[in-house]
């Protein structure tokens, strides 16, 4: 675990949050050498416990998915 002044830290502030997401390891911030905070990672999203019906809700019909969509004349097979 990397550890890192405070002062250090105020002004690189948005660059080892960067970090932290990139690398996921943890900063130890300090203050004259005493731990007063710590930077972890965030955990991820809680995974479904299937996969099934995940997607539920995310498609749209946007017309008549039952009739062809042409004429049958139009296709090689219909002469």
């Amino acid at each position: 675990m990397e550890r890192m002044a405070i002062s250090k830290f105020k002004a690189r502030c948005l660059a080892v949050l960067e970090g932290v997401r990139r690398t996921k390891q943890p900063v130890l911030i300090t203050r004259f050498g005493q731990p007063v905070a710590e930077v972890v990672p965030p955990s991820g999203p809680p995974r479904p416990k299937s996969w099934i019906g995940s997607m539920t809700g995310t498609a749209r019909i946007l017309g008549d998915i039952v009739s062809p969509v042409g004429k049958e004349s139009d296709w090689e097979a219909g002469r």
